[in-house]
C-alpha cells in the first residue's frame, strides 16, 4: 500500500476459486477499501454453464456470473435476476438468466473477456472479475486406483478416492491481466470452494501458479467447513494444504484460516446424511509446517452452512493491514 498524495491507495487483493464459498466471501470482501480482483476458474462442465460452453464454443459462465452478482452494487432484485432460473420452457429449463446475459454480451462484444468486462460496468461491480483463462478447459482427475475420470461435474460423482486433477490443455495460457493483477497485489488469497474442482484448477494454469509463488503479498488460504464428499472425505485442514503443495510443488500460504466453532447437532446430522463431516483442524501438524493459523467462530446457518462473510472479511482485512505495516 502506496502513498498516493496524500491518501493511502487501497491494498491490492487477488482472490482465486469459485462455487458459492467464493461468492459469500466477496459479499463480505466488497464492504472493505480493498482493490478486488477475482480470478475465477473456466473448468465449469455441468448445468447451463456446460450447455453453453459446448453450444455456444464459449468459456463457461457460472463460477464468473456467481462472482459478478456477489460483487455488483445493485438493488437486491436485479440481484434476484441475475441468479433467476428458468424451470420450465423448451431450451430454456436450467439455464440461468445471467448466464445467458454472459453468453449474449460475449456474443456483442465478440469475446468472453470483453462480456465480462462490459456486464462488470454494467452492474457497477466493485473490483474486477477475470477469468483464469480465455479459453474453457477440461479437468480430468486420476483416482488412487489409476482410473481416470473427466469433465469437472463428474469427478466428484465417481466415488473414488481423488490422486491428482489435470487440465487438458495442459500449457493452456492465462488471461494476461490475471498474471499482472498476482504479480500487483499486496494479498492473494485462495478459497474457500470445492478443493478439486473450484481452487486447484487455477493453480494448475501453468503461469498463474508461478506467479504466484514468486509474489512478495501475504498468501491466505480460508479452508472449507464442510468435507465434500466424492473429494475430500474424511480431509483435514493439512490435508487441504498437502493436497496443493502436492500440485503446485511449493507451500504457498502464510496464513490459514479456519473455522473452530461449534455447529450445532440437527445441522451436523443433516450433513451427514449426504457423506458430510466438519473439517477438523489437526493444528500441530499444520503449524509444524509452518503456517500460521487464524481460527474462529466463522459460520452461520440458515438453509446451508455458510462462511459468516462479515467475519472472515475482517480477518482477511487485519491480516492484509498488518502484512503492508510490516513491509513498510
Amino acid at each position: 500500500m502506496k502513498l498516493a498524495g496524500t491518501q493511502l491507495e487501497r491494498p491490492r487483493i487477488v482472490v482465486m476459486g469459485g462455487g458459492t464459498g467464493l461468492s459469500v466471501m466477496l459479499r463480505g470482501l466488497k464492504q472493505k477499501p480493498l482493490d478486488i480482483t477475482a480470478i475465477v476458474t473456466v473448468a465449469d462442465d455441468g448445468g447451463s454453464s456446460g450447455i453453453l460452453r459446448s453450444e455456444l464454443q464459449m468459456p463457461p459462465p457460472g463460477d464468473i456470473r456467481n462472482v459478478l452478482t456477489a460483487l455488483a452494487d445493485v438493488e437486491p432484485l436485479m440481484a434476484d435476476l441475475l441468479k433467476y432460473r428458468f424451470s420450465s420452457g423448451s431450451g430454456l429449463a436450467g439455464h440461468s438468466l445471467g448466464n445467458l446475459i454472459l453468453a449474449a454480451m460475449t456474443d456483442i462484444s465478440g469475446d468472453f473477456v470483453t462480456g465480462v468486462r462490459e456486464l462488470s460496468r454494467v452492474f457497477a461491480v466493485r473490483g474486477r472479475v477475470l477469468p483464469a483463462a480465455e479459453e474453457a478447459v477440461v479437468l480430468h482427475a486420476e483416482m488412487e486406483d489409476g482410473s481416470v475420470v473427466s469433465g469437472e461435474s463428474k469427478i466428484p460423482e465417481a466415488g473414488g478416492r481423488i490422486k491428482r486433477v489435470f487440465l487438458e490443455p495442459t500449457h493452456v495460457e492465462p488471461l494476461p491481466e490475471a498474471v499482472e493483477a498476482i504479480e500487483r497485489a499486496d494479498a492473494i488469497l485462495i478459497g474457500p470452494g470445492s478443493l478439486y474442482t473450484s481452487i486447484l484448477p487455477n493453480l494448475l494454469v501453468p503461469k498463474l501458479a508461478e506467479a504466484v509463488v514468486a509474489s512478495q503479498a501475504v498468501k491466505i488460504f480460508v479452508c472449507n467447513v464442510m468435507t465434500q464428499p466424492g473429494e475430500t472425505d474424511n480431509y483435514s485442514v493439512g490435508d487441504h494444504l498437502q493436497a496443493v503443495y502436492d500440485h503446485v510443488g511449493h507451500q504457498l500460504f502464510d496464513y490459514v484460516i479456519v473455522n473452530n466453532g461449534d455447529i450445532p447437532a440437527q445441522v451436523l446430522d443433516k450433513y451427514a446424511e449426504q457423506g458430510a463431516k466438519p473439517v477438523q483442524l489437526d493444528l500441530d501438524s499444520v503449524t509444524g509446517q509452518g503456517y500460521k493459523v487464524v481460527a474462529d467462530t466463522l459460520v452461520l446457518f440458515r438453509t446451508y452452512l455458510r462462511h459468516d462473510a462479515d467475519k472472515l472479511s475482517q480477518h482477511i482485512y487485519q491480516l492484509v493491514q498488518n502484512w503492508i505495516l510490516r513491509r513498510r
